[in-house]
């Protein structure tokens, strides 16, 4: 089943015709952007305890002197260039550069161990690394016995860090390239002009539930597409503000710096993830992407604070949140709202969602949600308040777009309806097959790997099964080899009832839900130590520290009465009969968690497996 796009009006120019006059790589893009907007403001950024901002002629000068000092250390076209860092200005100047300089970004996450750097850099054949700080360039000179390839270490923040022939500073690296191009002007745009759409434009490894990650080989027109056809879906424009945090390591967070490129918006960049709730006040926004577990763990925040202060604001807030469910489930299911819903929605709103998006900023016009599943009353819940989520769906294999809800018709649940020039297909075993202009063109140096999932004809074979609606909206309903059989026969799906589950318990952490071959579906439950701290007190347990409030009674009661909610909306072959609290939340530093907060259920499963046998007696 492939789907086609709605047709737009004769004043407005065809998706397909934004797509065929896309500038050719990221480069053109970036010179066509800067001529085009050059006293627009272009990224803002927290210097000190204030936001410093950068035109686009501003940034035009320094990606231009980074590039030209990239070039004068020998830097050469495709060559890659490994980008270690948090998310920050100096990141998306960086990936600018290398890109203006003919050569291929490499990404590597900040949270990646030492011997994940090292093969990272090594598989791809980095020639240059651009590190954070001393904590980043540590982790090189540990492996940097096994990347021999690796010539020069450029580090963002030198505090710390000794310098030499093998680690230099950004900064000197800029002034090298002001000095290159003093002598030879035209040196970046001489590579930006040899640069082709095919040409690789990144590398960036999965990160894999399971095993060595794999280097998505991505070329400049899968990012010049994807610019091109979000703006061609009109969701944004030049005088949005977007408010960026995601790492920019993640593919996710790459397509947003090359919208805010494509479209010329303004974007605030700050990583620092303990920042989001108050920079959103203070930036501004009216848009911003994250993963369901940041929304799941604002909503739980906003609650629990409401409960915490009981009385009327408690009940009043309770009252809001069905009120906003009702009518965010009548929108999105094309219903009727009726006067009094509509009249209660109007009190709501003025009493307790004006507040919130206040809290917010007081612009935003939609979040977008992305990398897995999210819990749909948690999504009713901010629709409700006027703050609606917008699924999308996308692997790091299609560069990370391949669907996106749209606000005119947009259905809680759903990942909405494929891009302008994307193909989807539901293959006979429900599994979801994508094709178009984003697909990688393979996964580096391991041709067997890309043959299994990518034919010759293009389709590339996503491992999530899904199905679309009568409206054509796609949903994702699991991980193809995520979902088990119990001994009944019966097939669960275990990441919608995880989903489910977070937007149930406030506390929740993590929940692994188990079952394969056995005669019922059990879970290991994770707490999260932040919201757990204020019930601990209020439950007897103040000044227990972590693993005695998890294995206590009162936590074991709170846990079930989650669980008992949670398996009302649950058919009986699915329900959850036994759980476990772990004395310890999942963490990426342990390899439980990817980088980008995927639980790795086969490692999790492995390392706790007698916890769950336990709740498999006689087994």
């Amino acid at each position: 089943m492939s789907m086609s796009t709605a047709p737009v009006s004769a004043e407005q120019p065809s998706a397909e015709s934004v797509i065929d006059e896309r500038q050719p790589t990221v480069g053109h893009l970036l010179r066509s952007r800067i001529a085009q907007s050059p006293a627009r403001i272009a990224y803002s950024f927290p210097s000190g305890i204030a936001w410093d901002e950068l035109t686009w002629a501003q940034l035009g000068e320094r990606v231009w002197a980074l590039a030209a000092g990239l070039i004068d250390l020998g830097v050469r076209h495709e060559d890659r260039v490994a980008l270690a860092s948090s998310t920050r200005i100096e990141w998306a100047l960086a990936d600018y550069a290398v890109l203006a300089s003919g050569a291929a970004t490499t990404t590597i996450y900040p949270t990646s161990i030492s011997d994940d750097v090292g093969y990272i850099v090594d598989d791809s054949g980095c020639r240059v690394v651009i590190a954070e700080d001393a904590g980043q360039v540590a982790k090189l000179r540990e492996v940097r016995e096994i990347i021999p390839g690796v010539e020069h270490v450029v580090v963002i923040d030198p505090e710390g860090v000794e310098t030499g022939d093998w680690v230099i500073s950004l900064a000197d690296v800029e002034e090298r390239g002001a000095a290159r191009l003093a002598e030879e002007p035209g040196v970046v745009d001489e590579r930006i002009d040899a640069t082709g759409p095919e040409d690789l434009a990144c590398i960036i490894y999965t990160s894999g539930t399971t095993g060595r990650p794999k280097g998505v080989r991505l070329v400049h027109s899968t990012w010049t597409y994807q610019g091109a056809a979000i703006r061609a879906m009109g969701l944004l424009d030049e005088d949005d503000v977007q408010y960026l945090w995601l790492p920019l390591a993640h593919v996710f967070a790459k397509v947003l710096l090359i919208v805010s490129l494509d479209i010329g918006l303004h974007t605030a960049i700050d990583g620092r993830v303990e920042k989001i709730v108050d920079n959103l006040a203070v930036v501004r926004p009216t848009f911003m992407a994250a993963a369901p577990r940041i929304f799941e763990k604002v909503y739980g925040s906003v609650s629990l604070g409401m409960a915490a202060e009981g009385g009327a604001k408690a009940k009043i807030f309770s009252w809001a949140s069905g009120v906003g469910r009702q009518y965010s489930r009548a929108r999105s299911e094309e219903r009727p709202v009726g006067a009094l819903l509509k009249l209660q929605h109007a009190v709501a709103d003025r009493l307790v969602f004006a507040k919130i998006r206040e809290r917010f900023g007081g612009r935003v016009r939609f979040f977008i949600s992305g990398s897995a599943a999210l819990n749909t009353d948690v999504a009713h819940w901010f629709n409700g308040a006027g703050l609606p989520i917008l699924e999308g769906y996308g692997l790091t294999e299609n560069a990370a777009a391949a669907t996106v809800a749209r606000p005119d018709a947009h259905r809680v649940g759903t990942v909405g309806q494929p891009m302008p020039r994307t193909e989807v297909q539901i293959a006979e075993d429900g599994e979801v097959l994508l094709r178009g202009p984003h697909t990688m063109r393979g996964y580096h140096g391991n041709p067997e790997a890309t043959a299994e999932v990518l034919t010759e004809d293009g389709w590339f074979h996503t491992g999530d099964i899904g199905e679309f609606d009568e409206r054509g909206n796609l949903s994702i309903t699991d991980r193809k080899k995520d979902l088990f059989k119990t001994s009944n026969g019966k097939y669960v799906a275990p990441s919608l009832i995880e989903a489910k589950f977070k937007g149930i318990c406030p506390y929740v952490g993590q929940l692994l839900v188990h079952g394969e071959g056995r005669q019922y579906v059990t879970a290991l439950v994770t707490l999260d130590e932040e919201a757990l701290r204020p019930w601990a007190e209020a439950n007897g347990l103040r000044g227990a520290g972590y693993t005695e409030v998890v294995s206590s009674l009162q936590a074991q009661e709170m846990v079930q009465s989650y669980i008992d909610e949670l398996n009302e909306g649950l058919n009986p072959h699915e329900q959850i009969k036994k759980f476990h609290i772990l004395g310890r939340d999942l963490t990426v530093e342990d390899g439980e968690l990817t980088p980008s907060l995927k639980l790795r259920r086969k490692v999790v499963a492995t390392k706790f497996q007698s916890d769950i046998d336990r709740l498999y007696p006689g087994a």
